[in-house]
């Protein structure tokens, strides 16, 4: 049985959204509707990861096909910017893989273009009845099933108990005000001379807005899928991280040099703030004997500005020439316990309770469970469905914050770009 997994060579830069060229490009569905389980079978699958994914995904592989020898899939990977444009460039060109690593960022963007597979048409061989309701309803959109959830996550500060033993410095305790967070971080970059930073600027990421939104009571879009926040509310976001960065956390130009690990990868950080299922990348990539997570800065004491977040997802592509096979497979990666005993929560906690059976949550699992458990009292409703586009949306904020540590654009330019990004994307 021959099977690979490769990770992609960097896609192809420029693609911009303008020429997403979506529309009309779906192809029909090649399946005969009857599965034969003699028939072999080769299947394309895609995801997002580092290796340490690419190596659990290997032996679910092999896995499935200890049931299913005759379907061969043959894996690849990339980094997650890298990942959406190659899936930009193959949705243009008809050749989206058969079933692969999806978001819920981009559900309107692809669904809305008939390029996913409605997964009811292959009930036969998926079963959602292990998927509450609500995490179900992360992969619908307009009463159709497009993807499937894999695990949920809530977003966490990472902590390097390794670096902070190694200069004996107190752990960031969690949950306090951004501004005690800065002074922690502070601390850290102080009592190591530079060595290792305290963090990175928060303010790069759009989850940590999200969260000050939340706080107040907004969301980063309302249900119309328009903006929640105005140019004011990003501006004074921004310039929050502004001490900071001038010798607090770490500089953009080092972690230019790293990527594509991070600061707390590369252990030039000793915090970073992430969705929950990062810890094991974050083990694999740093190498520290222990990390803990806490919870992250808030902005409004007793606010519930987190939220259950499941955007990882499994999907099949509508021109898949073996949806039915593909539609085993993506039951098998969602459902089974396989499944839960390879990933653990290193994919979200599982949002399938036939795949949390098979996880033994300990070591960094438990963790994982513990932290969801332990901010359960800051968990909100979840805020209304991504915006199409919120994908590129989402690297726009990130790649403007990582111009801000770099001085090479003001927090004023950065707000104007961000905003005429919107516009085009949101046809404001």
């Amino acid at each position: 049985m021959k099977r690979r997994i490769m990770r992609m060579a960097t896609a192809t830069a420029g693609i911009g959204i303008a020429s997403l060229a979506l529309a009309g490009c779906s192809g029909a569905a090649g399946g005969s509707g009857e599965y034969d389980p003699e028939e072999e079978v080769e299947l394309t699958f895609t995801w997002w990861g580092n290796d340490d994914r690419a190596q659990r995904y290997q032996q679910l592989i092999d896995a499935f096909n200890e049931e299913h020898p005759n379907i061969t899939v043959n894996g690849s990977f990339s980094d997650f910017p890298s990942y959406w444009e190659k899936r930009q460039t193959e949705a243009a060109g008809g050749g989206l893989p058969d079933v692969w690593q999806f978001s819920d960022t981009y559900l309107r963007q692809y669904a809305q273009n008939g390029l996913l597979a409605d997964l009811s048409e292959y009930g036969d061989y998926i079963d959602t009845s292990a998927i509450d309701e609500g995490l179900l309803g992360t992969g619908e959109l307009d009463g159709t099933q497009y993807s499937l959830p894999l695990g949920f996550s809530t977003w966490s500060v990472f902590l390097n108990d390794d670096i902070l033993a190694e200069y004996g410095i107190e752990p960031y305790a969690g949950g306090t005000s951004f501004e005690d967070y800065s002074a922690w971080m502070a601390e850290v970059t102080e009592a190591t001379d530079g060595a290792v930073f305290g963090g990175t600027d928060y303010t790069q990421r759009i989850q940590n807005f999200e969260n000050v939104l939340r706080a107040q009571g907004g969301n980063l879009f309302t249900e119309e899928g328009e903006l929640g926040f105005d140019e004011d509310d990003l501006r004074a976001f921004w310039e929050r991280g502004a001490a900071d960065r001038d010798g607090v956390v770490v500089p953009q130009q080092r972690l230019e040099e790293l990527s594509p690990v991070s600061g707390f990868g590369g252990n030039v950080t000793a915090s970073e703030a992430s969705w929950s299922n990062f810890i094991a990348a974050y083990l694999g990539d740093s190498g520290a004997s222990s990390i803990s997570m806490v919870a992250p800065p808030t902005d409004e004491e007793g606010s519930a500005d987190l939220y259950r977040q499941a955007g990882l997802q499994m999907a099949v592509s509508e021109s898949s020439d073996h949806p039915e096979a593909a539609a085993i497979f993506l039951d098998f990666v969602v459902n089974s316990p396989d499944a839960g005993e390879i990933f653990g929560t290193s994919l979200g906690f599982p949002a399938s309770e036939t795949k949390l059976e098979g996880a033994t949550l300990e070591g960094p699992d438990k963790q994982v469970a513990d932290f969801i458990a332990s901010v359960e009292d800051r968990i909100g409703d979840a805020p209304p469905a991504p915006v199409v586009g919120y994908g590129s949306l989402e690297q726009k904020f990130w790649d403007l914050g990582k111009e801000l540590g770099l001085g090479t654009v003001n927090v004023d330019d950065a707000v104007s770009q961000f905003f005429a990004e919107a516009d085009v994307i949101l046809g404001s």
